[in-house]
């Protein structure tokens, strides 16, 4: 009998330890579960925060629009589905299409309703311009020539050149239909016993010319005071001509980014009251080039 109670004893000794670990853990475990349930609106407010960031990422290509006085993308803001982005007006700006996949991809590019290739009320069968595997290419306005663009530029809708050529039903819009390439698929061997009468092949969708770079929308329903965007000076953008087979008639995927002044959307609610969408930022070297000596300020 003494021996079992010594046993014991010496069993409970060395239980001790254990059951205050336990204890530990169980206590340490309770803390964070309070502590996760306090954290998770807060990351879930993140995660969601930084989707909003990203202009008109699909899974083709990335569309982004960039202030071409400054170089940045306009911020983008998600409201009920769609994608937003305020403009100035009076300020030139490009459309940026990245190519996210290895192969060539087709970019039919709308802006306010008309193909800003041809110019013609936009429709996906329309010619576009052409992306190579990864490729970036920025398009900064109506193309005139193979060597010339008429630059983008936010304005009021009376101005824009959708309005001006008698189309403004769709101003402050831009969309890119994206269209993979169709591909010639690698021969079957069959068996003899296996072979049947031809048939005729599925015909692929019709050809498209392309362009290939070389470089690489009181409140604001009121049509009056909605921005579109106008067609301005020429500038240099140099492409060439090339061929490319659509492996479908309808488009792989549509990006679309809505647009208006930055008033407007704050006044609809897409952008919240009192945030500010071109923040102040500091600039450590703030002048430009040599000043004539009586323009020194």
């Amino acid at each position: 009998m003494i021996r079992k109670q010594q046993s014991l004893q010496l069993f409970l000794k060395i239980l001790t330890p254990f059951v205050l670990l336990l204890r530990l853990m169980i206590i340490a475990l309770m803390f964070m579960e309070k502590k996760m349930k306090k954290w998770i609106p807060i990351l879930a407010s993140l995660v969601l925060a930084s989707i909003t960031s990203i202009a008109g990422a699909g899974q083709l290509a990335a569309v982004s629009i960039i202030n071409q006085s400054t170089g940045e993308r306009l911020p983008v803001w998600r409201h009920q589905g769609n994608n937003y982005v305020a403009g100035k007006p009076g300020e030139r700006y490009a459309i940026e299409v990245r190519n996210k996949t290895g192969e060539r991809i087709l970019s039919v590019l709308s802006v306010d309703g008309v193909n800003a290739l041809t110019g013609s009320t936009a429709s996906q069968a329309q010619s576009g311009y052409v992306l190579g595997a990864w490729q970036p290419v920025e398009i900064k306005g109506w193309r005139k020539n193979m060597d010339e663009v008429a630059a983008f530029y936010f304005t009021q809708l009376s101005d824009s050149y959708a309005a001006r050529t008698g189309r403004p039903d769709n101003v402050g819009v831009i969309g890119v239909a994206l269209f993979r390439e169709y591909v010639v698929p690698a021969p079957v061997v069959q068996p003899e016993y296996e072979r049947m009468a031809p048939t005729a092949p599925i015909a692929p969708a019709p050809a498209a010319s392309g362009i290939m770079s070389k470089s690489a929308e009181s409140r604001a329903e009121k049509a009056d005071t909605r921005i579109g965007t106008g067609h301005g000076e020429r500038i240099n953008s140099a492409v060439r001509s090339t061929d490319f087979q659509r492996a479908s008639s309808q488009a792989d995927e549509i990006i679309s980014i809505r647009y208006d002044s930055y008033a407007n959307l704050v006044a609809r609610g897409i952008i919240p009251r009192g945030r500010d969408v071109y923040p102040a930022q500091p600039n450590p070297f703030p002048g430009g080039f040599v000043p004539d000596p009586g323009h020194y300020r």
